[in-house]
Parts: C-alpha cells; sequence; structure tokens
C-alpha cells in the first residue's frame, strides 16, 4: 500500500532492482480489473520492470473519497513513479487503461518513452462495440460468478484462445475481484465526455496499437482510427483475438509487445534523450 496524491493506493511491481537497460512499463487496467488479473503479463516480461496499480475502489485499494478525472490519476501515476524512483517508463494499457495511457502520455511526455495501446479507443467519440456485449458487460455478475463468465465468455470478449478456451475462461475469472459500486461507478465518470482525439495529431511517442480482430467490446475500427491519428503509431491486427488477447494469445501478444519496446531508439527519441 502506498499513500500518495492524498489517496491510498495498492501498488505492484516487478524486477525494479534488476539491471537492465530496458525502463519499466508503466501499465493500467481495464475498468475494475485488479492487479492479479494483468499480472500473467507482467510475470512473462522477465527482461524488465513493471509497475501497476488498483485503482481506487478496485483490488485491494480502498474507494474514493471523491470523484477523480484522467488528469488527476495521471499525476498521481507519476506521483507513484517518483517514489519508487523511476524517472521514464514505457506507458501500457488496455481497454479503458488505454485512454489513461494515452492521457498519461500527453500530460508527462517527458516521463514516457514509447506507448502500447491495447483494445482501446479514442475515448467518447469511438464506435461502440456489439450491444450484447455491453450490455453483459455492465452486469457485476461477470466478476463474481464463475458460470456467468463461462456462459457468455465469447459474448462478453470474442476470439478463441490460442490454447484451449476452457483453460483461459478459469483462469481469467479465478484472477478477479469485483471492484466496489462506487469504484466502479468513479471510473465510468472519469471518462464522462473524455475523448483524445483532437491532442492525438501531437502525440510524438512512437506508439503501438494491439487489437483484435474479434473484439466484441472495443471493435476494430478503433483502433485503425487511433493508429491513424497518431504520427508515429503502427497497428498489429491479432487474428481471432478477442477483447481478452492479451490473455488468450499471450505468447504472440507479448512477441509483439517485445518487438516494439526492445527496438532501438528512433532519431527523434535519441535527440530528445540528449
Amino acid at each position: 500500500m502506498m499513500d500518495v496524491g492524498g489517496r491510498s493506493l495498492r501498488v505492484a511491481h516487478w524486477r525494479l532492482d534488476m539491471p537492465t537497460d530496458h525502463p519499466p512499463i508503466l501499465f493500467f487496467n481495464g475498468i475494475g480489473a485488479n492487479i492479479e488479473a494483468v499480472a500473467p503479463l507482467a510475470e512473462m516480461l522477465t527482461e524488465r520492470g513493471f509497475v501497476m496499480f488498483d485503482m481506487p475502489g478496485t483490488g485491494e485499494s480502498p474507494d474514493p473519497m471523491m470523484p477523480y478525472n484522467t488528469f488527476t490519476m495521471s499525476w498521481t501515476a507519476s506521483q507513484v513513479l517518483r517514489r519508487l524512483g523511476i524517472p521514464t517508463v514505457d506507458v501500457m494499457g488496455v481497454s479503458w487503461g488505454g485512454a489513461m495511457a494515452q492521457h498519461f502520455a500527453l500530460q508527462h511526455p517527458g516521463k514516457t518513452r514509447r506507448l502500447v495501446l491495447v483494445a482501446t479507443t479514442a475515448g467518447m467519440l469511438m464506435v461502440p462495440g456489439n450491444p450484447a456485449a455491453l450490455t453483459k458487460m455492465a452486469d457485476p455478475r461477470r466478476y463474481i460468478d464463475r458460470d456467468f463468465m463461462n456462459e457468455h465468455f465469447t459474448t462478453l470478449y470474442g476470439g478463441v484462445d490460442r490454447d484451449g478456451a476452457s483453460h483461459q475462461k478459469d483462469s481469467h475469472i479465478g484472477r478477479l475481484k469485483p471492484p466496489s459500486p462506487r469504484g466502479y461507478m468513479y471510473q465510468l465518470i472519469a471518462m464522462l465526455g473524455w475523448t483524445s482525439l483532437p491532442a492525438l495529431p501531437f502525440m510524438s511517442k512512437e506508439t503501438l496499437v494491439m487489437m483484435g480482430d474479434e473484439d466484441q467490446i472495443v471493435p476494430l475500427i478503433n483502433g485503425k482510427i487511433l493508429a491513424s491519428a497518431i504520427p508515429n503509431a503502427r497497428l498489429e491486427v491479432f487474428a481471432g483475438g478477442g477483447h481478452l488477447f492479451l490473455l488468450t494469445h499471450a505468447d504472440e501478444a507479448v512477441g509483439s509487445l517485445r518487438k516494439f519496446l526492445n527496438s532501438p531508439a528512433t532519431d527523434a527519441e535519441s535527440r530528445r534523450a540528449a
């Protein structure tokens, strides 16, 4: 637990004391998701540090006392990095967290080296997903009822698993802890009216946009919009990937992530570093 920015947050980090040539990843999770849901990804990236935290009212972080927005939580995240002694990070976010990652990179360009956006959108100006998936996503049983998750997994998240859908369904629901009602509501409120689209042409960071072509919640067209709006962006599409392709296509996704993050610095990045 870390008291930072007037909030108490549960913070997790991996390998920050390990010698490495790579900056750590600052990861922003999906709405309502706790640290454990993405811990397998952090554990697979053995060559670099990894930092994430439970948003207020999710996981083990206490309920927020008042609503917050993308600006205040980006500032709070920067204070977490300061407390951990981290000057620069590669910023990554999935779904709701992808919006946070965009805002952090725009608000704190000096702390951001590269940006990875996974199954996400430019905010309110998005192409909506499958109504059947969105309706079931709003049902809190998806966090606590294994049978509900397994029955509606494909409708909710789309795509198929590389090594068997049943295994991944069970492992995903087993790592989820339901957010508090206030925590979930405040996460929704934080994005009301928010869009990054007018600012994306000014995003100077090398960016990887990762999308699944069977995502029922965030259709692929949203990734195409992001990649076309960000000057230094590239789009990678995962065939058969749903909203959770980071987990269901883990080896493929981590390989793509490594290729992007470990590639040599561009001329623009070298000039900025100098």
